[in-house]
């Protein structure tokens, strides 16, 4: 079984971090995902950078504006990646945008993450039906999850349809937004928690965008099964690198 659908049966509410791949520093990468391990996250994100992430917003962006600068690339990443599962037990997933995962070449691109234990991907730029009907079988084929999102403004049909072909969680964005931590959630966010909750879909939700501290992960999860926090974190690494990893993750949960 997948780690993911593992992780996911565990009574508990997840906690799951992104971080861009590459920064502060090239290689970052690996130290940062076993001192999140360590610290007591249940997933990780790691953000492929690309030079323009539509959906993110100034923190991300910068950060993997930087990356780039560091020099990182998709072969770099997996050449950082390639012994991960010697020291990391928990759920890796990928979040990128296509275009780098359609030059590198889908299926090799899936056979890498697979060879290096990756577990899913998250792509918010390829389209629902365009990876139901041409690359489900080869994510299939390599034992990945893909990971969709919605958002406030998806349609009842659009959701079930989701739900239908998903086979690990479905990726709740808070609002219409990009990227990016807040301090409360309105009642308008609170409203939308609730009525996907109401849905009873297949496949448990964990909720993005939004969520910084220790409030937010609270109201996030008391709906749904987990939350993830990007902006935030990053932002913290901006200013404090590696040292301290511990001390954000234990101010959260």
């Amino acid at each position: 079984m997948n780690r993911i659908n593992i992780k996911l049966q565990e009574d508990k509410k997840i906690l799951s971090i992104y971080f861009t791949a590459g920064y502060p520093n090239r290689n970052d990468t690996v130290s940062i995902i076993e001192n999140l391990e360590k610290s007591g996250v249940d997933m990780i994100e790691i953000g492929l950078p690309f030079s323009d992430p539509l959906a993110d917003g100034p923190t991300i962006q910068a950060s993997s504006t930087q990356a780039l600068e560091n020099g990182m690339t998709t072969n770099l990443l997996f050449e950082q990646l390639k012994d991960i599962r010697k020291t990391v037990q928990i759920p890796l997933l990928i979040m990128g945008y296509f275009n780098p995962i359609l030059q590198y070449g889908v299926e090799k691109f899936c056979e890498k993450c697979a060879e290096i234990g990756i577990d899913g991907l998250i792509i918010p730029d390829l389209p629902v039906t365009v990876f139901d009907q041409d690359y489900k079988a080869v994510f299939e084929k390599n034992g990945l999850i893909n990971i969709f999102l919605i958002t406030p403004q998806t349609s009842v049909e659009r959701i079930e349809y989701i739900d239908s072909i998903s086979n690990g969680f479905i990726y709740m964005v808070s609002s219409a937004s990009v990227t990016g931590s807040q301090n409360a959630f309105g009642t308008e966010q609170k409203d939308y928690f609730e009525r996907i909750a109401r849905m009873k879909l297949k496949n448990p939700q964990i909720v993005g965008f939004g969520i910084s501290n220790s409030e937010t992960f609270s109201e996030a999860v008391r709906h749904q099964k987990g939350a993830i926090i990007g902006s935030a974190f990053v932002n913290y690494l901006n200013h404090n690198k590696i040292d301290g990893i511990e001390s954000f993750i234990k101010s959260i949960i």
